[in-house]
């Protein structure tokens, strides 16, 4: 009797973790091939874990909506763990698309690189649905590890080897202090699991030791999304890894990680709300005025994609200090506007080569308006929507986070200071996208960019142009989609 339910457990169990476990089957498989195969086959791998990446992203689309728990409660299936590891999901099949021209371009064609930000996208599915510490640790593990190899994938390169190194020393103090504080709240509450540190906060209160220890473990989960203090890794890792490991960077790991900080904090701190909000609120605006007065002065247009990722990042923060069901599903539509604007400026990026090599200068695009009208365009438009001005879609980004502050604010008037934060750091960031317009509009043009986009890369910056200047008519589905997501990370 307890053998068949065992096995009845073991089917649930496998059942819920089925995109999970295709994944990592399927990359296994595509290691071996590309073992036997060689370099030679490294697009045909691509291709099949672009392919993998599709066939997951269909299981997680049929799972139902209902919450459930596998595995002993330490795995958690919802409307949020789904609308979240869709959206890496695409991140990621997109970040492998956009590397097959450069890849080859710059001989860095291995099929050890598509195979690793598939290794890497399964942690973060593990990280979304995490509802046990252990769980969520093992997931940033798996996730990270894959990404210290990536930073550094051009091994001849000295600055991508330095920024491999960097990443890695950063990220190994980030996790020791996740595991600190995942010690400390599991010797005050006296469980891992997230609706057992709950079930003991409302019985036994909120001590010191459990506010430190949630403190320690958000520093390790706001380090993951280069929140200021923990941002002093991007600009050089940014800047020193290939162009398209630094676009996957900027996307799918930092959507896994604003998801598994919303899960921790209202699946395990929820009784805790004063806590968090006092920690993440001052994180949200050192980030956004940082990323904002930091980017000013940058002349490499990649490390200013890193300082308006963390400024970005502290403005998509805003949601979780509001602490409602209103401001998740604001930063998730968030979340899907920054995702289609950093593809496709980092699109745009990947354009730039001169003499068999990539440059990466602001100034390198002068002129592009008189030698390739189309992509100019396409990239002001990206420049005005990352200021947020409407209609365009990051306009609505910022606005849905803005509202669920202004309208928590009715019960903490502190946050009206951080909106008024944010709103003047945005008008400061504008200086620096409006500085790459003008560049590409009115300064004297700079040598022709050796060869033209691809079809890939053409279509997917065709796209995200298109989403992002037909926000208004596309963002309907999206909001409701994220409002049932919301929703049901509140059951």
């Amino acid at each position: 009797m307890n053998r068949e339910f065992d096995i009845a457990q073991f089917n649930v169990d496998f059942a819920a973790m089925a995109p999970e476990v295709t994944l990592s089957v399927g990359a296994m498989a595509l290691l071996l091939i590309g073992v036997f195969a060689g370099d030679k086959r490294s697009t045909w791998v691509t291709l099949g874990c672009v392919l993998l990446l599709v066939i997951t992203a269909v299981l997680v689309a049929a799972m139902p909506e209902t919450r459930s728990t596998a595995f002993g409660g330490t795995v958690v299936l919802d409307g949020f763990a789904r609308f979240a590891k869709l959206l890496v999901l695409a991140g990621s099949a997109i970040a492998m698309l956009m590397s097959l021209d450069y890849l080859r371009d710059e001989k860095l064609a291995r099929f050890e690189y598509p195979l690793l930000v598939t290794l890497s996208t399964l942690g973060m599915l593990t990280m979304i649905s995490a509802n046990d510490l252990i769980v969520l640790y093992v997931g940033i593990e798996l996730q990270s590890l894959a990404l210290y190899v990536l930073a550094s994938f051009a091994r001849d390169n000295a600055r991508s080897t330095e920024a491999g190194l960097k990443y890695f020393v950063l990220g190994a103090l980030s996790s020791g202090m996740l595991l600190y504080g995942a010690s400390l709240l599991y010797g005050f509450t006296g469980h891992t699991g997230f609706e057992g540190i709950t079930a003991a906060l409302t019985r036994d209160g909120i001590g010191l030791g459990v506010q430190v220890g949630a403190a320690f473990v958000l520093a390790g989960l706001v380090f993951k999304i280069s929140a200021v203090p923990f941002h002093m890794w991007t600009p050089d890792v940014y800047e020193g890894a290939p162009t398209p490991v630094t676009a996957f960077f900027a996307a799918a790991p930092k959507i896994a990680a604003m998801a598994l900080i919303a899960r921790f904090i209202f699946g395990a701190l929820g009784p805790a709300e004063g806590v968090w909000m006092q920690i993440l609120a001052p994180v949200s605006v050192a980030s956004m005025i940082w990323g904002a007065l930091a980017a000013i002065g940058q002349t490499n247009i990649k490390r200013l994609m890193a300082y308006s990722s963390i400024s970005h990042m502290g403005y998509a923060l805003i949601g979780f200090v509001a602490g409602t069901q209103e401001g998740v599903y604001g930063v998730l539509v968030y979340l899907v506007i920054y995702l289609a604007m950093t593809v496709g400026t980092f699109v745009c990026i990947l354009l730039m080569r001169r003499n068999g090599q990539a440059v990466e200068d602001v100034s390198d695009l002068a002129g592009l308006s008189d030698r390739d009208p189309t992509t100019a365009y396409m990239l002001a438009i990206l420049m005005f929507s990352l200021i947020g001005i409407p209609p365009l879609a990051g306009f609505f980004g910022k606005w849905y986070v803005f509202l669920a502050l202004v309208h928590a604010a009715a019960e903490h008037p502190w946050m009206y200071v951080v909106a008024v934060v944010g709103l003047v750091t945005s008008v400061v960031g504008a200086y620096y996208y409006l500085n790459i317009v003008r560049v590409m509009f009115f300064d004297k043009p700079a040598a022709q960019f050796e060869k033209p986009l691809g079809t890939i890369n053409a279509a997917l910056l065709g796209a995200s142009t298109a989403f992002v200047a037909a926000s208004v008519i596309v963002l309907a589905p999206l909001i409701d989609a994220a409002s049932a997501a919301a929703k049901s990370l509140f059951p």
